[in-house]
């Protein structure tokens, strides 16, 4: 659990920046205008991989569910099973979203596992 309290370059402040680029298109944005704030461009990336994440997620579900769906009896149970899958990823995912805006509210530098590490390295050399 790291704090910090510093100003973003956009005027706001950095847990405010931060909280609000979990929205990703204001994430993109704050990727591309931060220049000051290494927490802010950190929970802006971050936000940015988890959006990728779930798209991909989402995305080979999908492709799965219409490869599989095509199978005569194991396309309904695969479908049907799916849509347990998509709910339990959305929730999932609706969780971690929430997560993530309260700990850069709170300033906390909260790494998710694998996306922090990138997102900490990438964040560094913008």
């Amino acid at each position: 659990m790291n704090t910090v309290a510093e100003k973003s370059s956009t005027g706001l402040d950095a847990n405010i920046a931060a909280a609000i680029s979990y929205i990703p298109i204001v994430g993109l944005v704050f990727v591309i205008i931060e220049k000051g704030s290494r927490f802010v461009k950190f929970h802006a990336v971050q936000s940015l991989l988890l959006a990728v994440a779930f798209f991909v997620l989402y995305f080979a579900l999908t492709i799965l569910g219409f490869v599989l769906g095509m199978i005569p009896v194991l396309g309904i149970i695969v479908s049907f099973a799916l849509i347990f899958v998509y709910l339990a990823l959305g929730l999932g995912g609706l969780v971690v979203w929430v997560l993530a805006i309260l700990k850069a509210f709170q300033n906390e530098k909260w790494k998710l596992p694998y996306i922090g590490d990138i997102a900490e390295a990438q964040s560094a050399n913008l």
